[in-house]
């Protein structure tokens, strides 16, 4: 029977709690609102958090892509493969770079790249690969570095820091994967590189932000790389503003003419908070999956798997396909459930359907799988402010709407 009251339930409102205010309070009242100690300090508990020697905090999980394509020396003449079906960020680093970007089509019924198309596209100009976490669960890297293995001898190292790996590198966008887990590893301990998003609508969030992290094991100079981020994100300047405050040290220089992507302490003071609240966080996205999964799919709806055996998920979008709808249906779908007060998404929109990507050249007809996966995937809302009430609310509206219109397709 569906829930007669009107709810009012948005996609995803950051959860902030009184704890996050007071934590901003003091690092506005402390007098350091830049990159200063709290943002150290976030940067030291998320690379303690992850596993791995350093993290580097940015204003966005885009900067930092494109600041590691630009440290690992990408640019014009390369290419860069990533999915079609992702967030324009995930391609548009890759323009910025002046790279040509390569995009691959999903496997079909799948919302990660085809990986034996992703071997067929890698050439002698490429240089990097950016898999996408969608949805908060972790790609198939297994299969990812035995393709990247199996083409080693096409890699064209350009400079001393491509030579140290003397393969095509692994970037991933992990926007929606921190705290994923796959195989006893965490997200941000498998890809060569892994880049965080700390954007409003993310399971943890500063309000924008985003980080990068990169393995132990890669034989990098952690304090060499982590001192290029400091560059690149802060106009090139050898001294950023905390180590200019101390006696005498005003001089600085610049090094190269570069870019301003750095995390303010007012930023990181929200992460500092809800890294402590993290694990609960979790937890509760993983409940409300099992509310779903238990609602829906007996109805034949079908959703991303988030946990299994050897994986474990973010959890941070619920995406379902109805396979007898339409493109047009699943947009009716959206309206109703609109009208019920439930905000609904997609993602994604393949890439090829945008302007930007057509005036590139790509064309939609060439990533059948992509825009298989796209025409009848609907998000449904998924964050840690739902109530069970919300929840039962959901499905039992979508039910009946999906009854309707299942009804009506028969």
């Amino acid at each position: 029977m569906l829930d007669t009251q009107l709810r009012n339930i948005p996609f995803s409102p950051p959860d902030i709690t009184d704890a996050e205010i007071e934590e901003v309070i003091k690092a506005m009242k402390s007098g350091w609102i830049t990159t200063g100690p709290r943002t150290k300090e976030l940067e030291n508990r998320i690379a303690e958090y992850v596993g791995v020697n350093k993290a580097v905090c940015l204003n966005s999980a885009t900067a930092a892509m494109e600041l590691t394509l630009r440290i690992l020396g990408v640019g014009p003449g390369d290419e860069v493969i990533t999915s079609a079906y992702t967030y324009t960020a995930s391609a548009s680093v890759i323009e910025h770079v002046g790279a040509k970007i390569v995009l691959v089509d999903t496997a079909p019924d799948s919302f990660e790249m085809d990986y034996s198309k992703l071997a067929e596209a890698i050439t002698e100009k490429t240089k990097a690969i950016i898999p996408v976490d969608i949805a908060g669960k972790m790609c198939d890297y297994d299969t990812i570095f035995e393709i990247v293995e199996s083409k080693k001898q096409l890699f064209k190292p350009n400079n001393e820091l491509q030579w140290l790996f003397n393969r095509v590198i692994v970037m991933t966008d992990a926007a929606h994967a921190f705290g994923a887990e796959r195989k006893g590893m965490k997200c941000g301990q498998v890809a060569d590189f892994t880049c965080f998003s700390f954007h409003a609508v993310k399971n943890f969030t500063t309000a924008e932000g985003g980080a990068v992290v990169w393995c132990n094991d890669r034989g990098l100079d952690d304090e060499w790389l982590y001192k290029q981020f400091m560059l690149y994100s802060l106009h090139g300047q050898s001294k950023d503003a905390l180590a200019k405050t101390q006696k005498g040290s005003w001089e600085y220089d610049i090094v190269y003419p570069a870019y301003k992507c750095n995390m303010t302490d007012i930023m990181a003071s929200i992460g500092l908070v809800q890294l402590e609240r993290y694990e609960g966080l979790l937890e509760r996205r993983r409940e409300i999956i099992g509310m779903y999964d238990r609602a829906l799919r007996p109805l034949g709806i079908q959703s991303l798997e988030h946990y299994g055996d050897d994986f474990t998920s973010s959890g941070h979008l619920y995406l379902i396909r109805i396979l007898e709808i339409s493109e047009e249906k699943r947009n009716e779908i959206i309206i109703k459930m609109a009208e019920l007060g439930i905000s609904c998404n997609v993602h994604y929109k393949p890439l090829p359907l945008f302007t930007a990507y057509k005036n590139l050249g790509f064309d939609i007809r060439d990533y059948s799988n992509a825009y298989n996966q796209y025409v009848n995937e609907i998000t449904l809302p998924l964050h840690t402010l739902l109530s069970n009430a919300d929840v039962e609310y959901i499905c039992s509206s979508l039910k009946t709407i999906y009854s309707e219109i299942y009804n009506n397709i028969k």
